[in-house]
């Protein structure tokens, strides 16, 4: 520990414009003997709700911000310290805390998108950590790279992580042909070569899976293991009503019942999520690009990309990790999967795992990505 037995627990930086968080409810009480990756506090962003992990293990000495406070990223929430260390101690330290002083990985982190000419898309995408085996992050319908705030850092320690916008999606270009599977397995190929690489890891979730899943199939020597969070391509059941629902909706009312869907507790949907994904669909061409990718993906109430029967063709490592009560891609398609399949099902979580139980997952990965 720091500063003689003292560790800090801050307000991390959960995606690009994070300024501060609120304190929402501390999970621990004061004095209790936590461990190292421990959920201590819920904070609320203006996106998400999330819970921060102690970096390291000891006793919950001070809890510094209470419930409802606002403290920017770098602030102190808590102090964490051996039991025999004095309460002077504790408070002198808490007292000379300078949060503008903090040197902490996430303000230090200045990583900004950048966008790279695929044909003619321009595909953005952000890249954290260097070095290493790359580890590729493929989002969903209607996502975009902040879909993995909580992971794209964690997953980036030793490592070049990547995450992108696919067509259609985010601050990508809107032209997704004839919104087909291939149209976007495509671009992510061509994406792969603009930037150099010739083989990574894949992190993918829901339809990112599919894109994934096709790519593994069709040059399955730049797939070096697989990672299918609440993936489709696994069966024919999807939530098509949802589908059509963030498609259509235009207004926060109609949209906020269908998001709040995307996890097992609907209030972690904040105000300016719903707003942010408005604002999205909203861009000239997004409508447009949304409908034509739906109605290839999913048709008839189906799902219309599925390679459940061609996974014993895959010789890479596959994991699967699944919220068990996912609303949109029901957690049984992870049932009955190849022995060679590695299934991690998640209770108290809906379709958005990487978020609800970001610690978990990271840790999932992080030793799925040690063994592959």
């Amino acid at each position: 520990m720091e500063d003689g037995g003292i560790q800090k627990l801050i307000m991390p930086k959960w995606g690009l414009s994070m300024a501060q968080g609120k304190v929402v409810e501390w999970l621990i009480d004061e004095g209790t003997e936590i461990s190292a990756g421990a959920e201590v506090v819920e904070v609320e962003t203006e996106k998400i709700t999330g819970a921060v992990e102690s970096p390291v293990g000891g006793t919950l000495r001070r809890l510094v911000a209470q419930p409802g406070q606002d403290v920017p990223v770098g602030g102190l929430l808590a102090v964490i310290a051996d039991p025999s260390l004095a309460d002077e101690e504790i408070q002198r330290f808490v007292e000379s805390f300078v949060a503008e002083e903090v040197e902490d990985d996430s303000q230090a982190d200045v990583a900004e998108p950048a966008s790279v000419d695929v044909g003619d898309l321009k595909l953005r995408y952000l890249q954290r950590g260097e070095g290493g085996v790359p580890v590729v992050l493929v989002h969903g319908f209607t996502g975009n790279l902040n879909n993995w705030l909580f992971n794209h850092g964690p997953l980036a320690e030793g490592r070049a992580v990547y995450a992108l916008d696919l067509p259609g999606h985010g601050r990508s270009s809107k032209d997704v042909g004839d919104g087909s599977l291939e149209f976007l397995t495509g671009a992510l190929r061509g994406w792969l070569d603009a930037l150099e690489i010739p083989a990574a890891h894949f992190v993918a979730h829901s339809m990112g899976g599919s894109v994934a899943l096709a790519l593994a199939l069709s040059e399955p020597e730049r797939v070096l293991s697989c990672t299918l969070i609440g993936s489709t391509g696994l069966g024919s059941e999807i939530d098509a009503d949802y589908i059509a629902g963030v498609v259509n909706a235009d207004r926060r009312k109609q949209l906020k019942p269908y998001l709040e869907r995307l996890f097992a507790d609907g209030s972690r949907v904040t105000r300016q999520l719903v707003d942010d994904v408005l604002k999205f669909k909203r861009l000239d061409g997004v409508g447009n690009a949304l409908r034509l990718v739906a109605d290839n993906f999913v048709v008839d109430g189906q799902q219309a990309w599925v390679f459940r029967d061609r996974l014993a063709e895959l010789s890479v490592p596959l994991m699967v990790v699944w919220g068990a009560h996912d609303q949109i891609v029901p957690a049984r398609h992870a049932a009955g999967l190849p022995h060679t399949v590695e299934v991690q099902i998640l209770d108290d979580c809906g379709h958005m795992v990487q978020m609800e139980a970001a610690g978990e997952v990271n840790r999932l990965i992080l030793r799925f990505l040690e063994q592959a």
